[in-house]
């Protein structure tokens, strides 16, 4: 990697740093992610399903 690239990849990673998601962004990304991470071990897991799992888990906290 060149210094040039360096430095712009620099300057990026430090205008990441400023931005802040919103709850619904914040969400949209853990669920994704857990969707990558399992999928990984577990072919049959689909996003459907992480939703599902998600919103069942915002219930049960939510009652509580």
């Amino acid at each position: 990697m060149s210094p040039s690239d360096n430095h712009a990849l620099d300057r990026l990673i430090e205008l990441a740093r400023s931005i802040e998601m919103t709850e619904s962004q914040r969400e949209a990304q853990r669920r994704s992610f857990v969707y990558g991470n399992t999928k990984i071990e577990n072919d049959r897991i689909t996003r459907e399903l992480v939703d599902e799992q998600a919103e069942r888990l915002a219930k049960a906290v939510d009652d509580n």
